[in-house]
């Protein structure tokens, strides 16, 4: 079953997720969509200092949108803030440091912003990581299920009482089509089953996560719009560093990281984007399916409910 998930899903990838297949969909894309006013609107960016979120940044700072950049190395954010102020002639862009692996942080930084913050119009959950042997953080939780997983958990779950007083609010998820090979598993939520441990497994597991996260957080909070995209296979800094093979050998047909964003602003700017239901998955600005065909990857509801009372559990655990 592994080797017909993987083998369809990388068929699939040459087909859609390639600049060509970027190239391809756009062709139905509406351009008015996205020709949108931000002005007076406060939008959220994690891991905005480079790739895929530093190009939703600057496209919500072109629209005139209050944009926060939370990140984790303070030289590298306070570069992006400067580029993307000067790019879009937009002042309003403030930087945040935060490690969303530290759980005790994102709770800090979440109480913090929300006492200090009127309005939160749209979270992008873009930060992440895919470390490529097992390691434990100070916590002792798996580095990756800490920053993809958990780390978004709280951070959303702690942000929406602010989001909630906006109407028409949005928190968009980056996630990856990785997790189309990946079944919930919350059996081993930090891979302490998996052996030998293989890091862009994990990652894919983490990304289809993220997907019954916003699932169950649509069914939740219908106050807030859901949703987490796919943005194919763009040539960002985080591909090169944590996949140097798979960039290797398809650098000549990855997507642009502003091709790879074009979803996510369109999932966080665009009125269009309201009229899809909450909680969906997206790739290149239409609702796709979550799971292969035949792929044996659907799991029961309950799994869901266990994966979200697991996360709070541990998040309650976790706080400071």
């Amino acid at each position: 079953m592994t080797l017909y998930r993987n083998t369809v899903w990388f068929l699939k990838g040459l087909k859609e997720y390639t600049s060509s297949g970027y190239a391809r969909a756009s062709r139905s894309f509406v351009e008015g969509d996205l020709q949108v006013d931000c002005a007076g609107r406060h939008y959220m960016i994690t891991g905005a200092n480079s790739g895929i979120g530093k190009c939703i940044a600057l496209e919500v700072a072109r629209r005139g949108g209050t944009v926060h950049l939370v990140c984790r190395n303070p030289t590298t954010a306070e570069e992006a803030r400067k580029e993307i102020s000067e790019a879009s002639s937009n002042e309003n862009i403030f930087v945040h440091i935060l490690d969303l692996s530290d759980s005790k942080g994102v709770h800090s930084f979440a109480a913090k912003f929300s006492s200090t913050n009127e309005a939160l119009h749209g979270l992008v959950n873009n930060a992440g990581c895919m470390v490529n042997t097992w390691e434990l953080n100070e916590a002792g939780l798996e580095k990756n299920f800490a920053t993809n997983t958990l780390g978004t958990y709280i951070l959303t779950t702690r942000l929406l009482p602010l989001l909630a007083k906006t109407e028409k609010s949005r928190v968009v998820t980056v996630s990856s089509g990785g997790m189309l090979v990946q079944k919930l598993d919350v059996g081993d939520l930090q891979f302490e089953k998996m052996n030998p441990f293989d890091g862009t497994m994990a990652y894919a597991q983490n990304k289809r996560q993220q997907v019954v996260m916003t699932e169950q957080w649509a069914a939740q909070h219908p106050e807030v719009h859901f949703s987490v995209m796919h943005p194919g296979w763009a040539d960002t800094p985080a591909v090169r560093t944590s996949m140097p093979e798979f960039h290797a050998k398809m650098k000549d047909r990855l997507r642009t990281p502003e091709q790879g964003a074009d979803t996510a602003v369109w999932l966080t700017i665009s009125p269009a984007a309201l009229q899809q239901p909450s909680g969906l998955f997206f790739q290149d600005r239409q609702a796709v399916a979550s799971h292969l065909p035949l792929a044996c990857t659907r799991s029961d509801a309950k799994d869901g409910q266990q994966l979200m009372a697991i996360l709070e559990e541990l998040a309650q655990k976790h706080q400071a």
